[in-house]
C-alpha cells in the first residue's frame, strides 16, 4: 500500500527527536527502519538538505534546513515527489510554531510533543491526498528534484551510521557528485507593498537623521561636553533600530514579533529621552515612523504554502 507510515522532526546537530507522529506499526521491517531511521539523524549534518535510503518495501526520506530535520518512512512506491511536499509542509509548520532558541535549548527527547498533532493531522491529509489536489504543484516539485536531487543512500549503510558515530571506521558509499551543491529551502515572505516600500523609504530617512545627529554630538561632547554621551547614544540607538527594522521586514527572521516590539520601544525611550534636542512634532514623527515600520513587518508574513501540493 502507498502511504506514509511515520514521520517526525529531529535536531540537525544531535539527532534529537523533537517531536514525531504516533505509530501503531509493529511488524519486524516497520521497527528495524525506525532503528536505521534514527541512525540516520545523528549524521544528518554531513549529508546535503535532501536526501532518501531506498529499501525493498519501505524508504526513508529526509529534509533538514537550519537546526532541524524532518524525516519519513514511506512505502518504497510511494511518490519521492510527494514524500517531500509532505517533508517540506512539516518543516514550514514547525519553523511557524517555534523559534531556533527554543529548539536550541531542548534537553530531552520529544520536548515539542504538542507538535505531534500537526504532524498526524498533515500525515492523514497527504495519504488521503487525490490527484488533482497534487496537481497543481506536481511540476514545480518535480523541477526542484531535477535540478537538486535528494542524495542516494541505502538502509544498509544508514544501518552502519551509527558505528561511525560510536568512533567505528566503517564506510558509507554515497551517491553525492553534484549533490553537494543542494541548498536547503528558503522560507519566501509575500510581496513587497507599497506602503512598505513607504516605510522602507521613511526608515532610512528616519535612521540618517539619527546618525548625523548623533555624530555631530559626539563631535562636541568629546571635545568640550561629556555629560552628552548620553544623548549621543539615545541617537545611536534608533539609527541601528532603524536598520533592524529595514532587515525585519524584507528578511525571515525568527521570533520577529518579539524583536519588533523590542526595536520599537528602543525607538520610543530614545526619543522620549531626546526631548529637549527634539520637538514634539520631531518625536511624533520618529515615533510614528517606528509604528508604521512594526505594522509592516508584523503583516508581511511567509509565503502561502506553496510546498503542500494542494492539501
Amino acid at each position: 500500500m502507498s502511504m506514509i507510515f511515520f514521520a517526525c522532526v529531529v535536531r540537525v546537530r544531535d539527532g534529537l527527536p523533537l517531536s514525531a507522529s504516533t505509530d501503531f506499526h509493529f511488524n519486524r521491517d516497520f521497527l528495524e527502519c525506525r532503528k536505521r531511521l534514527k541512525a540516520l539523524s545523528s549524521v544528518l549534518a554531513r549529508y546535503p538538505s535532501r536526501g532518501t535510503a531506498k529499501g525493498r518495501d519501505l524508504s526513508i526520506h529526509f529534509l533538514s534546513s537550519d537546526d532541524i530535520a524532518c524525516m519519513a518512512i514511506c512505502s518504497s512506491n510511494y511518490s519521492t515527489i510527494m514524500a517531500f511536499c509532505f517533508l517540506e509542509e512539516l518543516q514550514w509548520e514547525f519553523a511557524a510554531s517555534y523559534d531556533t532558541t527554543s529548539i536550541n535549548l531542548a534537553s530531552r527527547p520529544y520536548a515539542f510533543l504538542e507538535f505531534d498533532n500537526v504532524i498526524q493531522k498533515v500525515k492523514c491529509h497527504f495519504n488521503h491526498a487525490s490527484g488533482s489536489q497534487t496537481k497543481a504543484n506536481w511540476e514545480r516539485i518535480q523541477e526542484e528534484l531535477k535540478f537538486q536531487p535528494p542524495v542516494q543512500l541505502k538502509l544498509e549503510d544508514a544501518e552502519l551510521m551509527n558505528g561511525m558515530t560510536n568512533g567505528g571506521h566503517a564506510e558509507v558509499h554515497v551517491e553525492v557528485g553534484k549533490l553537494l551543491l543542494c541548498k536547503a529551502p528558503t522560507y519566501r515572505m509575500q510581496r513587497v507593498t507599497p506602503l512598505g516600500i513607504l516605510s522602507l523609504v521613511l526608515n532610512i530617512m528616519c535612521g540618517a537623521l539619527n546618525l548625523i545627529r548623533g555624530v555631530h554630538l559626539a563631535e562636541y561632547s568629546f571635545q568640550e561636553d561629556h555629560e552628552g554621551l548620553g544623548n549621543v547614544i539615545a541617537f545611536f540607538l534608533p539609527f541601528i533600530a532603524c536598520v533592524l527594522q529595514c532587515y525585519l521586514y524584507l528578511f525571515y527572521s525568527s521570533a520577529r514579533k518579539t524583536k519588533t516590539f523590542v526595536l520599537f520601544f528602543s525607538v520610543c525611550l530614545c526619543n522620549i529621552y531626546l526631548y529637549g534636542l527634539r520637538n514634539l512634532w520631531q518625536i511624533a514623527f520618529h515615533v510614528g515612523v517606528a509604528s508604521l515600520s512594526s505594522h509592516q513587518i508584523l503583516t508581511r508574513q511567509l509565503m502561502e504554502k506553496q510546498p503542500d501540493c494542494g492539501v
